[in-house]
C-alpha cells in the first residue's frame, strides 16, 4: 500500500486539481473545469493512506452508490490511471466512457434464446430498455445494462 506522501505526489502531479483540506485530516482534490456539478476527484484522502477517486462514468471500476471507487490498495501505475480516467469522464459529455461515442439515442438489440427482443437506447443520461414500444427498465450505468440482460438471458445482437 502506497503512503500519504506517495498518494500526494502523485495525486499532486495533475495541475489541473485543487487540493483542498477537510475535517480529520483528510484531503479533497477537485477539478474545477468539470462539465457537471461533480468537481471532486479525489476524495478524503486520508493519513492512514485510505481515500476513494470519483468513477462513476469510468468503465470497468464497480464503484459505490455515490460513484467512488476506494484507492487504499491501488499502486502508484493504478492510482494515475484511475485520477486520469476520472478527469476525462468529467471533462465532456463525450468522455463519459459509457455513452456511445455516435448518436445519443443510438438503438442496440438484445435477444434470448426463445427469439424475444429487447431494445437498448441511451437518452439524456439513461440507459433504457424496451420491450417494443413500452418501457421495460432504465439504468444509469452501461453495466447495469449489461448485469440485468446476462440475467434474464439477453445477449447483445
Amino acid at each position: 500500500m502506497l503512503s500519504l506522501e506517495e498518494k500526494l505526489a502523485i495525486v499532486e502531479s495533475f495541475p489541473e486539481l485543487h487540493r483542498k483540506d477537510v475535517s480529520l485530516g483528510r484531503i479533497n482534490f477537485h477539478y474545477e473545469e468539470s462539465s457537471y456539478d461533480k468537481k471532486i476527484v479525489v476524495y478524503h484522502l486520508h493519513p492512514n493512506g485510505n481515500g476513494f477517486v470519483y468513477a462513476e462514468y469510468v468503465k470497468g471500476y464497480a464503484t459505490d452508490n455515490k460513484g467512488l471507487i476506494n484507492i487504499r490498495d491501488f499502486s502508484a501505475e493504478e492510482l494515475r490511471d484511475i485520477i486520469r480516467k476520472s478527469i476525462q469522464s468529467l471533462t465532456s459529455t463525450a468522455a463519459i466512457q459509457d455513452q456511445p461515442e455516435s448518436d445519443s439515442t443510438q438503438e442496440e438489440l438484445w435477444t434470448d434464446e426463445e427469439g424475444h427482443a429487447l431494445a437498448v437506447t441511451f437518452e439524456e443520461d439513461l440507459w433504457y430498455v424496451y420491450a417494443g414500444s413500452n418501457l421495460d427498465c432504465a439504468f444509469e450505468t452501461y453495466e447495469e445494462v449489461e448485469e440485468y440482460m446476462a440475467e434474464e438471458g439477453f445477449i447483445k445482437q
